[in-house]
């Protein structure tokens, strides 16, 4: 018998670890719109007449003060973003908990794809979602899931799995030179990350509120 069937269970107090992952998603938004921002200036200033940063045979020229304040702006992002990551994945594991205790049944997902499923290669495609339509389901089955959910969930795959999305293996300096060259890449991505980001804040209120009526606020309230 696994944690996920051990009964009864207590709810969890959940609006604090809810108001941390509202606060952090629009963070991460604004870390990627102010990341667009700089490549949108990057492509106005345009490529300097030394050529590309990596000049090819292991050289790299010096890159201006622009280039190098755009290294500067998506290391600030990469820290949003996983700040944002952690602390999502704890509220969803809080409200996947008491979920769990409302239905008094079986999880549909271990325990363990809460953190693994959002890097694991094929299963990242749909398990987030599923987990979250799950804790949805279990803790308020008398309501429709809110649409907001699969908007989401759409903007996210689309960032997931745009040329330059976070699946993708390029370097700061790669995306450089695609700010140079072919912008619109990098809007599409960056668009669908700010989206995304501002729906999971209202998903993650909606999820919230849904399950917090269930339990007559019972499991509203609290701190970590």
């Amino acid at each position: 018998m696994t944690d996920d069937m051990i009964q009864p269970r207590a709810l969890r107090p959940v609006q604090f670890a809810a108001r941390c992952a509202m606060a952090t998603l629009l963070l991460a938004g604004a870390a990627w719109l102010v990341r667009a921002v700089w490549e949108i200036r990057l492509a106005m200033a345009g490529e300097p007449a030394s050529g590309p940063l990596d000049q090819g045979d292991g050289v790299h020229r010096l890159p201006t003060s622009l280039e190098d304040s755009y290294h500067v702006v998506t290391n600030a992002n990469g820290a949003a973003v996983l700040l944002c990551a952690l602390a999502f994945i704890v509220w969803l594991d809080r409200v996947r908990d008491n979920a769990l205790a409302l239905s008094g049944q079986p999880a549909k997902y271990l325990g363990i794809w809460v953190w693994l499923s959002w890097i694991m290669p094929v299963v990242n495609l749909w398990f987030p979602r599923g987990l979250v339509a799950d804790v949805h389901r279990r803790s308020a089955p008398d309501r429709r899931l809110p649409a907001v959910v699969n908007v989401w969930w759409a903007l996210w795959l689309i960032g997931l799995l745009s040329s330059v999305g976070l699946l993708a293996e390029k370097s700061t300096d790669e995306m450089i030179e695609l700010a140079y060259t072919n912008i619109w890449q990098l809007m599409v991505a960056d668009a669908a990350m700010v989206g995304a980001a501002v729906a999971a804040v209202f998903m993650v209120r909606a999820v919230t509120t849904d399950g917090a009526a269930a339990t007559g606020g019972a499991a509203a309230t609290g701190g970590m």
